[in-house]
């Protein structure tokens, strides 16, 4: 109020400018994500909504071909799935193998990581390019050259140990293990070639600070890099357990279609043999979102958890 007694209003300054750019501010990166969403969401979107639609219909060989209608079932595909046995004697064989598979990928592809910081210029552009070339492999060649080396009568390995006619593949848990060697193999690059890019990102003067106040390089790497590097090793992480959870083509062509009986079966492969191979397209859609809901519930359980910590991506 004025000495003369009149209200006056304050010209808007820098503060109105702020409150009125606040929602512009909000707004403008969802605008920067609409051209990726526009290709994303209609490229995962269809196909999700496709598969949820078939694990509704009982949808067999005969409604394929046209010989019977199609005809909706509700949640039976899933009361059906649910019943069985098998079904979760796979899945907890999916989840064990898939949790080994991301800590033994997490600990090779960090502990190469650390050796390419250490290494010398030559013998770093060697590990990388061989990382690289185990990287642009395709799933089935690795498989292949794999199961050759294991070969019971021409295998390397074999004639290595000194081995005659010994089938590294009838035993369940072997049989899982040089699959896992397999996969580890295909995915460990993407780990260390991620993690030796955020430890080269690290500031010196920080670990040269640690280094000042006596702390070893030991401690430094696990009470300074590691915690830098959180937001990545979740990214890691992340990805790690969806290739994992999710492995078809290693285990479809090393164990021929999941083993002898079926013993080293995956959630993948079990949809696929119930799908395609007993014509039960319906159960098998069902399977795969299943699978979807188990993925989502974890990658969104383990972003949570990052953030009560109060970690960012």
């Amino acid at each position: 109020m004025s000495a003369t007694g009149t209200t006056t209003t304050a010209a808007p300054g820098i503060g109105g400018r702020r409150a009125a750019a606040r929602p512009g501010r909000g707004l403008r990166p969802w605008l920067y994500l609409l051209p990726s969403a526009a290709v994303l969401l209609p490229l995962f979107g269809y196909p999700i909504y496709m598969l949820g639609l078939l694990s509704v219909f009982d949808y067999r060989q005969a409604q394929v071909s046209g010989g019977e209608p199609t005809r909706f079932v509700g949640f039976e595909n899933y009361a059906t799935l649910l019943g069985d046995q098998r079904f979760w004697s796979v899945l907890a064989q999916t989840v064990v193998f898939a949790a080994a598979l991301v800590v033994a990928t997490l600990a090779v592809g960090a502990s190469l990581a650390v050796v390419l910081t250490r290494a010398g210029r030559v013998p770093r552009l060697l590990l990388s390019l061989a990382a690289m070339a185990a990287w642009a492999a395709p799933a089935m060649t690795g498989s292949t050259v794999w199961m050759f080396l294991f070969d019971a009568d021409l295998g390397l390995v074999n004639q290595v140990l000194g081995i005659e006619g010994y089938n590294w593949f009838y035993d369940k848990w072997v049989t899982f293990g040089i699959v896992g060697a397999t996969v580890v193999w295909h995915s460990f690059p993407f780990v260390m070639v991620t993690l030796y890019a955020g430890i080269q990102a690290v500031p010196v003067s920080v670990l040269e600070a640690a280094s000042l106040d006596g702390a070893s390089a030991w401690s430094s790497f696990w009470r300074i890099v590691v915690p830098m590097l959180r937001p990545l090793i979740t990214i890691v992480v992340i990805q790690s357990i969806i290739w994992d959870f999710k492995i078809f083509t290693q285990i479809y062509v090393m164990t021929n279609g999941g083993g002898i009986a079926g013993q080293n079966s995956v959630l993948n492969v079990y949809a696929y043999q119930t799908a395609f191979g007993s014509s039960e397209y319906g159960l098998g859609a069902a399977i795969g979102v299943v699978m979807t809901l188990i993925l989502l519930a974890v990658t969104l359980f383990y972003i949570r958890a990052l953030y009560r910590t109060g970690e960012r991506l």
